[in-house]
């Protein structure tokens, strides 16, 4: 099983440096890379007998892959030779990432879905590096040792579970300060358990008045965090516009403006968490709609969605129902605000009308509760 946990870091003022500046040096290699492979693209991916009449012959050379471009790298330290400080191992997963954003381009994903042509970072916007391999015993008590960087405190707010192996580690800079993301993995494999109670099983309904009903009718409310905070981003945003372009008072106000959008971001996070916890410690199977999020922000309900944070949502639902042996179910969206729950018959609502009436067994309740009692149905 793999997961990751993420910690607050607290490096020393030589050590803030020294992280900013490989993240500026990497940024550089980045861009290099990528516009390497770019230049190859675009000269070589006419075949020979299907050029156009006009054309220049390009310098024939071999295409730039994860392995040639990773060839390069000891020239670049002999020709650059501040590149000698950063840690090998992370200078070599740039290429790495490199090579993954340009294949996602022209392959496409592990479900075959391509992705748009990949940018080139602003210096302001490349915030991670990773370790891809770290010793075992590299955290003593609230201190990390990374390679070149040498032993950082980091703020343990909960303990590493036992038998989990620290597998990588990445530090990224936020709005707040550095971060360190590690991946752990435990050799064991979570198994579903074998049986399930056949009360503890529920189906959800998420929406915009509520944030999600379950089939007997509990409903946790939509808290909204943008939405309350917009009036406060309004105000600092404002700032940033009036503010010169490149004077240190506009960057000043762009990092307070990203902190109170980290704030909003960590606390629909943490009821995301929250919410799935409550839900799981109830229900050992839930059925949720297998929604087209995506489709549905791009309607004019999308501000609304993009805040209640659905996707987010049904992600860690799915991912701590796996590691605790419970199953989270998609069923298909179709048809189930539509349906009565009671008496199976199709009772047309336009989306203004929140409240279930079947004229044909009597069934009255609201739309919401009546759509989470067809999911629970339809996966029994």
């Amino acid at each position: 099983m793999r997961t990751a946990y993420q910690y607050k870091l607290r490096p020393t003022k030589q050590q803030a440096q020294d992280i900013d500046k490989w993240l500026s040096m990497l940024c550089v290699q980045y861009n290099y890379l990528l516009a390497d492979r770019f230049n190859w693209y675009e000269q070589n991916r006419c075949p020979v007998n299907a050029c156009p009449l006009i054309c220049y012959l390009p310098e024939l050379r071999d295409n730039p892959d994860y392995y040639s471009q990773k060839k390069t790298l000891p020239k670049l330290k002999k020709t650059r030779p501040h590149y000698g400080e950063i840690y090998s191992q992370v200078l070599q997963d740039v290429v790495k990432r490199v090579k993954v954003n340009f294949d996602r381009l022209l392959k496409g994903d592990s479900n075959g879905k391509r992705s748009g042509r990949p940018r080139f970072k602003p210096r302001d916007r490349y915030r991670t590096f990773t370790y891809p391999q770290i010793k075992d015993g590299c955290l003593q008590g609230n201190l990390i040792n990374l390679p070149m960087l040498g032993n950082i405190k980091v703020i343990l707010h909960r303990a590493i579970p036992d038998g989990f192996k620290i597998k990588t580690a990445s530090l990224t800079k936020k709005a707040d300060g550095y971060y360190l993301t590690l991946s752990l993995e435990d050799a064991t494999v979570t198994t579903i358990k074998p049986d399930f109670n056949p009360e503890s099983i529920t189906g959800i309904d998420v929406g915009l008045k509520e944030f999600l009903t379950t089939a007997d009718g509990e409903t946790v409310s939509i808290p909204q965090h943008y939405r309350k905070a917009q009036k406060r981003l309004r105000v600092i945003q404002k700032r940033v516009s009036r503010r010169k372009k490149g004077s240190k008072r506009r960057q000043k106000t762009v990092k307070q403006l990203g902190k109170q959008h980290k704030k909003v971001g960590d606390k629909r996070k943490d009821f995301h968490f929250k919410t799935a916890n409550n839900l799981l410690k109830k229900y050992d199977v839930i059925a949720v709609e297998d929604l087209n999020i995506k489709g549905l922000c791009k309607t004019k309900l999308a501000k609304s969605i993009l805040d209640a944070g659905w996707s987010s949502f049904l992600s860690i639902l799915t991912n701590k129902a796996e590691n605790a042996g419970l199953l989270v179910i998609p069923v298909k969206a179709s048809g189930t605000s539509q349906d009565c729950s009671s008496c199976g018959v199709k009772v047309p609502k336009k989306l203004h009308e929140r409240w279930h009436d079947c004229s044909n067994c009597g069934c009255s309740l609201d739309r919401d509760h009546n759509a989470a009692i067809n999911l629970k149905i339809a996966q029994s």
